[in-house]
């Protein structure tokens, strides 16, 4: 297993409280929202964004960019967050979220926001979406991500796809675990033990890394490794911490999805990402 110290990054920095300060402007809009699994994705989706992936936000469906699938839907106040400070739509459209005027809604939709590359949520698809991508991509040069949970892992269609990924050699396709190691009620080692997931997936013939999910330079580097190895599909476990940068939301399951927050909460909330207003 990962060590446990390696998934407790210290103090966020300016990039990340920047990113996740733009979630918090979402969620306050609808005063809902599952705030907690976007904070655990933003170092991830920050790495993806600022260093690894080729995309142009002014011509989102240019043939050449890279695809992430973000099967993990529910995280989406990060995706919306970084969809926004790369151009993609103006950051005003955050606090139409879950709005019934605005195009944001709790589960990212593919044809209605820009930069989504499909409709997702229901767990456990992504990954079969991200195969037939990588299919159809072969030999053409873009790559295909695939944001997952661990959580997700519980599903049999992931597995089902990953057989689907390793038995066609699809070395252009990454899978990027968001290792949180809790569920909407409780710890993944309290609903359904998952450890060793990276033996899992190696046993299902793909290549896998683990790395601390909050360490932006060690993430930029695991990628930097992709394909781990030639001729097969790639994993990279991002341990982390689900509501990373708020103390009192760390591995709170009552912030799984919260619904009707106060005023109170959203103000705790953004002082502890130093927010000085």
């Amino acid at each position: 297993m990962y060590p446990e110290s390696a998934h407790t990054s210290g103090a966020l920095d300016a990039r990340s409280r920047e990113l996740r300060l733009k979630a918090v402007t979402a969620f306050a809009a609808a005063r809902r929202g599952h705030l907690p699994s976007a904070f655990s994705l933003v170092e991830i989706l920050r790495v993806l964004y600022d260093r690894v992936m080729r995309f142009d936000p002014v011509r989102p469906q240019w043939e050449e960019r890279d695809r992430l699938i973000f099967s993990k839907g529910h995280g989406c106040l990060a995706l919306y967050a970084i969809l926004a400070d790369k151009g993609f739509f103006p950051e005003s459209e955050l606090l139409g979220f879950c709005q019934p005027e605005g195009r944001l809604g709790g589960h990212p939709e593919f044809g209605k926001v820009p930069g989504v590359e499909a409709s997702t949520g229901s767990l456990g698809h992504g990954l079969s979406m991200g195969v037939g991508r990588a299919l159809a991509l072969r030999g053409q040069g873009p790559r295909v991500f695939v944001l997952d949970s661990d959580g997700e892992c519980d599903e049999g269609s992931l597995w089902e796809a990953a057989l689907g990924a390793a038995k066609h050699r699809l070395d252009h396709l990454t899978v990027l675990v968001d290792c949180n190691h809790m569920q909407s009620y409780g710890s993944t080692a309290e609903v359904l033990p998952l450890d060793p997931l990276a033996d899992k997936w190696r046993a299902f013939g793909i290549a896998a890394e683990e790395v601390d999910g909050h360490d932006p330079d060690r993430l930029e580097a695991a990628l930097a490794r992709v394909p781990f190895q030639p001729g097969r599909p790639s994993v990279l476990i991002c341990h982390t911490v689900k509501g990373k940068g708020v103390p009192f939301m760390e591995n709170n399951p009552s912030w799984h999805h919260k619904n009707r927050a106060t005023d109170a909460e959203i103000a705790a909330v953004r002082a502890a990402l130093g927010e000085v207003r």
